[in-house]
């Protein structure tokens, strides 16, 4: 199970997931009450992104142990590519919430590495599926 390419990018993206709960995606500042103090984006900031993100990190650890059925690890990876699509489309309307003059942080790379971890597992999917296909056609 872990010695599989697709394996190691899914663990890849259930981690940085996680670690987008702990580090911030941009720091910036709001006006509240008249007193702008200080805002950071993170996967815990709205409802949305606290869901989108969880379902993200619940799918990348789930499929991992989908090895056996190839076809339900390559939808799931599909559909771990989407909700994470969609996480960054959340991320940057919070970011449009604040004001200008905000800076991304290193750490929002988490946030993006998941979408490749789960484009990078689909692909590993991808190769051992037609790897068993064409091994099918020699018996």
């Amino acid at each position: 199970m872990i010695q599989r390419q697709q394996s190691l990018w899914l663990l890849l993206s259930a981690i940085c997931a996680f670690f987008s709960f702990k580090f911030p995606f941009y720091n910036g500042t709001k006006l509240q009450d008249n007193v702008v103090i200080p805002a950071e984006v993170y996967a815990g900031s709205t409802f949305f992104l606290v869901v989108l993100t969880v379902a993200s990190l619940i799918l990348a650890v789930v499929t991992i142990f989908l090895f056996k059925d190839r076809k339900l690890q390559l939808r799931l990876c599909f559909a771990g590519i989407i909700i994470s699509a969609i996480t960054l489309i959340f991320y940057f309307t919070e970011i449009k919430t604040l004001q200008k003059g905000g800076s991304f942080t290193l750490w929002c790379l988490f946030a993006f590495a998941v979408v490749i971890g789960f484009i990078m597992a689909a692909r590993g999917v991808w190769k051992d599926q037609k790897l068993v296909k064409s091994l099918d056609k020699l018996r």
